[in-house]
C-alpha cells in the first residue's frame, strides 16, 4: 500500500502556496461579492487545466432556508473607522475592523464593558465592549439602547479578530446600531482605564452596503464516471484567511488538476469536488443539486496549513462517526503517519516530522453535513492555530510541511481507493477494524460498536468489491424527519422557550456533537442501543440531557420517535 504514497509524490504544495495566495486577496464573507468572485477565479483556473466546473447559483437574501439554516443578508463592507483617544483605527489596514452583517452607522459615547446581565440595565447610550457570546450580545445591546457595538476575542493579542453576525431580514427589524472588532490588546488598554475609574470615549463610523440579493456560490465539478470520491472545502471567510480556509480551497484546485491528469477508467471511483460557502452551501447542494446514491465517501480539507508550531498545534485527522464507520478513515491515518516521517530517532526508525493526532468524530466544517446524509465523510485539520479568525491569517504563516503532509496522504488514499487489489483492501479493512475496535476495548464494552463498524465495512464492499463485515437489519427509534444542521437559530424560529432550553443544554460544547451522532444511531437503532452505542463511541454522555433534548426536537416536528 505504501506504493500510493509514492505516486502521490507529484503533488506540488508550492502550487498550492501560489493559490492560497491568490484566494487570500478577495475578502470571502458570506453574503458578499467577493465570494462569487473568488468562486469565478477559481473555475477558470480550473478551467485552464481543462477542467469543467459549473456553478450552481444560489442566493443570499436573508430570508431563504437551506434546510435547517436560514441564509444570512447580502452585505458587502465599504469603509469603517474606530477612534478611541487619539488612536484612529480604519478598515484600509484589515476589514475585519467592521464585524461582519453590520449595519451602517456612526456612533460616539463612553464605553461600557458589560460582564453581567446588571450591567446591561447601563447600556443605554453607551457603547457595549463584549468578549464572549457576540450574536446574543448584539441582540441585547440594540434592545437595551446602546448607541454602538464593540466586540474582541481573548487570544488574539494584536491581530483583529473575525466575528460575523450572520444577520437575517428579520434581524434588521431591530439591528441598527454599527458593530466594530478591536483587538484583545486594544481592549485590554481599555479595560484597564475602566476599572481604574477613569472614562473611556469612542467613535465608530460603518459604511456597508445591504442589498436584496447576493449570489451563494456552489462551484462542482466531476472527474471520471460515478460512484464519486467527494472533495469539500469551504471558500468563504474574511480577508485574508490563509488557512482559513484559503489553503482547503488551494489544495482542492491542485487535486482537481492532478487527478485530472491520472485518472482513467480503470479507476474504481471518479472524484468530485465543491467549493462552498460553509455549511451554508454544503446544505444547498444537498437539498437541490446532489443525487446523494453517487458518492462513496467524502474527504473535507479546512485549515490544512497551520501547524508549523510543533509545541502547539497538530494535524488532526478527523474520522467518520460511528454511526457512518468507513475505511476511509483506516487510510487516511495510515497515509499521514506515513507522509509525516521525519529525520532518523532512536533505533534508526523515523520521527514524526509534526505532531499528528487522530480523533473520534467531531463537528464544525462541512464534513458534518455529508455525515448527516449517509456520505461517511473525514476531515484532516491543523489545529490549534493561533492566527485562526484574525487578521493575521495571512499566506506567509502557513505551514509548507503541512500541505505536503497532508496533500500526498489525501492524494494516497483516494489513489489506493480507486486502484488497489481487492486482496489489499481487504486485508486492510479487517485489519482497521481490529486497531479501531481495540482501541475502543481498551477503555471499555464495544458490543454495539462492533456491529456498526460490520456494517459500515458492508457498505465499503459493495462499493470495494471485497467481502468484509456483514449488514444487520436496522430497527431505528426515530425517523429524522427535517434532516440538517440543528442550528440554534432554527430553533429559535420554531419556538422561543425551546431554544432557551437547548441553548443552555449547548453551553456543554461537547452536547451538540453527541445529540447529533445519537440521532444518526437512532436512525439505526433501538433506543437503548443508540446510548449504548454513544457511550461506546465517546465515552462520558449526559444521557438524561440528550434524552431531554430528543424530547424537544419530537415537540417541534423535528425527529419522530417510531
Amino acid at each position: 500500500m505504501k506504493r500510493f504514497l509514492e505516486e502521490a509524490e507529484v503533488f506540488d504544495a508550492d502550487s498550492v502556496l501560489h493559490y492560497i495566495a491568490e484566494i487570500s486577496q478577495f475578502h470571502r464573507i458570506q453574503g458578499s461579492k467577493e465570494l462569487p468572485e473568488a468562486a469565478e477565479y477559481i473555475r477558470e483556473e480550473l478551467r485552464i487545466w481543462g477542467i469543467n466546473a459549473e456553478i450552481l447559483e444560489e442566493v443570499y437574501d436573508g430570508e431563504r432556508h437551506y434546510l435547517t439554516l436560514k441564509s444570512p443578508i447580502a452585505w458587502d463592507l465599504i469603509h469603517g473607522e474606530v477612534e478611541i483617544g487619539n488612536r484612529k483605527l480604519t478598515t484600509s489596514k484589515s476589514p475585519l475592523l467592521v464585524m461582519a452583517h453590520s449595519p451602517s452607522g456612526e456612533a460616539e459615547g463612553e464605553i461600557i464593558y458589560v460582564t453581567s446581565e446588571e450591567d446591561w440595565k447601563k447600556a443605554g447610550g453607551k457603547i457595549v465592549l463584549i468578549d464572549r457570546e457576540w450574536k446574543e450580545s448584539y441582540e441585547k445591546a440594540n434592545k437595551n439602547g446602546a448607541v454602538g457595538f464593540m466586540a474582541f476575542r481573548a487570544g488574539t493579542g494584536k491581530a483583529l479578530p473575525y466575528i460575523g453576525l450572520f444577520l437575517t431580514k428579520n434581524d434588521l427589524e431591530w439591528a441598527r446600531i454599527p458593530a466594530v472588532a478591536i483587538s484583545e490588546e486594544e481592549a485590554k488598554k481599555i479595560i484597564g482605564k475602566l476599572r481604574s475609574g477613569e472614562k473611556v470615549k469612542a467613535r465608530i463610523k460603518v459604511e456597508a452596503e445591504i442589498r436584496e440579493r447576493q449570489t451563494l456560490p456552489i462551484l462542482y465539478a466531476e472527474i471520471g464516471r460515478p460512484p464519486f470520491i467527494l472533495f469539500t472545502a469551504h471558500l468563504c471567510h474574511p480577508k485574508p484567511g490563509a488557512n482559513d480556509n484559503a489553503s482547503g480551497s488551494a489544495m482542492l484546485i491542485e487535486l482537481a488538476k492532478i487527478l485530472s491528469r491520472l485518472y482513467d477508467e480503470s479507476f474504481r471511483f471518479g472524484f468530485a469536488f465543491l467549493w462552498i460557502p460553509e455549511h451554508f452551501g454544503t446544505q444547498a447542494f444537498v437539498e437541490k443539486y446532489a443525487n446523494l446514491s453517487k458518492y462513496y465517501t467524502g474527504i473535507n480539507l479546512d485549515m490544512v496549513g497551520g501547524s508549523e508550531d510543533r509545541a502547539s498545534s497538530t494535524i488532526m485527522v478527523i474520522r467518520t462517526p460511528l454511526s457512518r464507520f468507513s475505511l476511509i478513515s483506516g487510510l487516511l491515518e495510515y497515509y499521514i503517519e506515513e507522509a509525516n516521517s521525519g529525520s532518523e530517532g532512536f533505533g534508526a526508525e523515523p520521527i514524526p516530522a509534526l505532531k499528528v493526532r487522530t480523533y473520534s468524530y467531531t463537528m464544525g466544517s462541512d464534513h458534518d453535513v455529508l455525515n448527516l446524509f449517509g456520505i461517511p465523510s473525514v476531515m484532516p485539520i491543523t489545529w490549534p492555530d493561533r492566527f485562526y479568525h484574525s487578521s493575521e491569517d495571512s499566506v506567509e504563516k502557513i505551514s509548507k510541511t503541512s500541505l505536503e503532509i497532508i496533500g500526498k496522504a489525501v492524494l494516497a488514499t483516494v489513489l489506493a481507493l480507486s486502484k488497489a487489489e481487492k486482496e489489499e483492501l481487504q486485508r486492510f479493512a479487517r485489519a482497521y477494524a481490529m486497531k479501531y475496535l481495540g482501541e475502543l476495548g481498551m477503555a471499555r464494552e464495544t458490543e454495539n460498536a462492533e456491529k456498526l463498524v460490520m456494517t459500515g465495512l458492508a457498505r465499503d464492499s459493495r462499493f470495494l468489491g471485497i467481502e468484509a463485515g456483514y449488514a444487520f437489519e436496522p430497527r431505528p427509534w426515530l425517523e429524522w424527519k427535517r434532516k440538517g444542521m440543528i442550528s440554534l437559530r432554527f430553533i429559535r424560529e420554531l419556538d422561543e422557550k425551546a431554544y432557551k432550553k437547548l441553548r443552555e443544554m449547548a453551553k456543554d460544547r461537547t452536547f451538540l456533537l453527541q445529540l447529533h451522532e445519537l440521532i444518526m444511531l437512532g436512525e439505526m437503532l433501538p433506543e437503548e442501543e443508540a446510548f449504548t452505542a454513544l457511550q461506546e463511541e465517546y465515552g462520558k454522555i449526559n444521557r438524561e440531557k440528550l434524552k431531554k433534548a430528543v424530547e424537544i426536537l419530537e415537540a417541534l416536528g423535528i425527529l419522530s420517535i417510531l
